[in-house]
């Protein structure tokens, strides 16, 4: 079996005896309830522990990482990267945002379960909640993983960086493709990209790329757009 403990710290990010038990933990409570809802459709613990859980905590060995106070996961669903972030970082405080109720009731009972602290799950529309004071242009870090094209996730995650911050998006092998594509939103948004950093997976387990953006400028008062209309017209 792959040990994603000793890739880890060979790249300069031991994790603690602590962290380990409630990863472990974190993915037993995942398969548990994904009996009974849909929550990934990767089962296989190897699989999890580096597709999952490594791959999550790839944002802490990039030299851009930001060592942030507050980060919203937006789209968060199982709770990937947000939940691993924040188990091995406690000291984060952390938003993770859905829009499917059911995923939040399975993270309320991980946090739970785990006794972690300063983590808030909200549920809504990342288009709306992108234009509430409380949440716009806030955030040190937003993250987002399998959410969307970028094109349109950036409309969808960029409004909650505050000016100077920062936000990554994962992506496959065709992820600079998709950056080619989306380059105008992000300046549109008041981003520009910060980095495009790729990274292989231990094992069999293939290659990501890391998006890396920086807000230059608050989000102009007309993104986000209503709900849905990102999708059906991606800003080009």
């Amino acid at each position: 079996m792959v040990d994603i403990f000793a890739a880890l710290e060979n790249q300069g990010l031991p994790i603690d005896a602590a962290a380990r038990a409630r990863l472990g933990r974190y993915i037993e409570l995942l398969l548990a309830w994904n009996e009974r809802m849909n929550l990934t459709a990767i089962t296989e613990p190897e699989a999890i522990w580096v597709k999952h859980i490594y791959d999550s905590l790839t944002v802490f060995l990039s030299p851009h990482d930001p060592s942030p106070r507050s980060v919203i996961d937006v789209g968060t669903g199982a709770g990937f990267p947000g939940l691993p972030m924040k188990i091995v970082r406690p000291e984060l405080s952390l938003v993770l945002l859905d829009a499917r109720e059911k995923r939040l009731r399975f993270l309320e009972a991980v946090v739970a379960d785990l006794g972690l602290q300063d983590v808030r799950l909200v549920h809504g529309r990342a288009e709306v909640l992108g234009r509430d004071p409380a949440y716009r242009d806030r955030f040190d870090l937003a993250v987002a993983r399998a959410v969307a094209p970028l094109s349109v996730l950036a409309e969808l995650f960029l409004p909650f960086v505050r000016p100077g911050g920062l936000a990554v998006a994962w992506k496959g092998e065709r992820g600079r493709e998709e950056l080619t594509g989306a380059e105008r939103a992000i300046t549109a948004l008041g981003a520009e990209v910060a980095a495009v950093e790729p990274l292989a997976l231990p094992g069999a387990y293939g290659s990501r790329v890391l998006l890396w953006f920086r807000k230059v400028h608050p989000t102009p008062e007309r993104y986000p757009r209503r709900p849905g209309e990102p999708e059906r017209r991606p800003l080009r």
